[in-house]
């Protein structure tokens, strides 16, 4: 395929939508192969390093800065990460993002090798981390849109969804049994396993082209996004909800005093409990894939946030670890609504020539309700307790979709999910 050739192909651009369109676009389809291997990657070395942290420091505000080291970088580099990828190769930055990813992961296999372990090692590790992030994502959520014909985009945004949590689903309990049969080394070598085939299957996509963004002064290009989003209510609206609502109802950095502590179930027992709201979200996926959302889109996505609250609390108070998971697969299937109405909105309302900057900005939202929610919850629990603080967070999170619904009345009135309905008002392009 040439640089100009159209990905789509007039075939399957007119093809109708059917629940596996997408999944008929190749280049999707190892697009969808190399980001569950990557992300599997990940969510293997993150369960390594939260387990490690806590058995080291037994100290849950050092969880939190798990988080804060991971969030910093990101939040620094997003925007500058942004106008990169509207600027040059999407898929190159993509795959040399993954290379230095391994490259991090064996730095940390090499620190727990150590007979001393220094923790400020592995936040500085996970800070690089964190600053290759930033790059890999607005290059990787912006490349999507070039792979399937704008009207499968929907179907895509589901089809990625489901493989995304398909690895989250497997890529902590990986990580955990791993943990508990052989040694933290061999869990940071089969995430790196993992990042450097991902990194080989994004190089090897066929090129596609996009649109790219020239001159201009470079604070003016790398603000667009920002001014971008601000403008535009809708997608501010969706952005800020899923901030503050994650960002208070998140548990997961809590999760190893939960598995060591409150239910007892030791380092399998967090890969499984990591793994939960991953999959209630895939099972969602699933369905979005076969049924999606086609009218109301905006008040499901408020309704769901709230139950996502309500399973927070649900897990906060339980001590059994079959309700516990049960309230983990529920909130993260909640959740995945919310995923799948916030990323179809706001690419398909978005030039793709912003696509990058946009990205950038969701990811930083994105960034903060996570890394940063981590860090939120660490203190919390310090404050708290932990149980005191997932179920406040829980309830803090209800109390978001009560306000949000107030604040952004058209947020609340969206109703079909495509390009004509959520298109950018005038003022946001200036």
């Amino acid at each position: 395929m040439s640089p100009t050739e159209p990905p789509t192909g007039a075939p399957l651009a007119d093809a109708p939508n059917t629940p596996t369109i997408a999944l008929r676009y190749p280049a999707f389809r190892r697009y969808l192969t190399a980001r569950m291997l990557g992300m599997m990657g990940l969510q293997v070395q993150s369960v390594a390093v939260g387990w490690q942290v806590y058995e080291i420091t037994g100290d849950p505000l050092q969880l939190g800065y798990v988080g804060l080291a991971q969030f910093l970088p990101q939040a620094l580099l997003s925007l500058y990460a942004g106008d990169v990828a509207d600027r040059f190769d999407r898929k190159r930055i993509f795959a040399i993002c993954y290379v230095v990813l391994t490259a991090c992961t064996l730095a940390l296999a090499f620190i727990a090798s150590s007979s001393s372990i220094q923790v400020g090692l592995i936040y500085a590790a996970l800070a690089v981390v964190g600053g290759v992030r930033a790059f890999a994502g607005p290059a990787g959520q912006a490349l999507t849109p070039s792979l399937v014909a704008p009207k499968h985009f929907a179907n895509a945004v589901a089809w990625s969804s489901t493989v995304w949590h398909i690895a989250i689903v497997l890529g902590p309990a990986l990580g955990g049994v791993i943990y508990a049969l052989a040694s933290v080394q061999t869990v940071y070598f089969t995430a790196a396993a993992l990042e450097i085939i991902t990194a080989i299957a994004i190089a090897t996509l066929p090129s596609v082209r996009t649109a790219r963004v020239e001159g201009g002064a470079s604070w003016q290009r790398v603000s667009a996004g920002m001014r971008f989003v601000w403008r535009h209510r809708i997608v501010l609206g969706a952005l800020s909800l899923d901030m503050f609502a994650v960002l208070l109802g998140g548990a997961v950095a809590l999760l190893p005093v939960y598995a060591r502590d409150i239910l007892c179930v030791g380092p399998t027992g967090l890969g499984l409990l990591r793994s939960a709201p991953a999959f209630g979200a895939t099972l969602m996926a699933l369905v979005l894939a076969v049924r999606p959302i086609v009218r109301r889109a905006g008040p499901v996505m408020l309704g769901c946030v709230a139950v996502f609250g309500a399973a927070t609390v649900v897990f906060g108070i339980s001590r059994s670890f079959a309700l516990s998971f049960v309230a983990l697969t529920v909130a993260g299937a909640a959740d995945m609504v919310s995923v799948f109405v916030r990323h179809t909105l706001v690419q398909l309302g978005t030039p793709d020539a912003m696509r990058g900057r946009v990205s950038a900005v969701n990811l930083t939202f994105i960034g903060a309700s996570n890394e940063l929610g981590e860090f939120e919850s660490g203190i919390a629990a310090a404050w708290l307790g932990a149980v005191g603080a997932v179920v406040a967070g829980g309830i803090g999170t209800i109390a978001v979709v009560l306000s949000w619904a107030w604040l952004f009345p058209s947020l609340r009135r969206v109703d079909r999910l495509d390009a004509e309905a959520l298109a950018p008002p005038p003022s946001a392009l200036e």
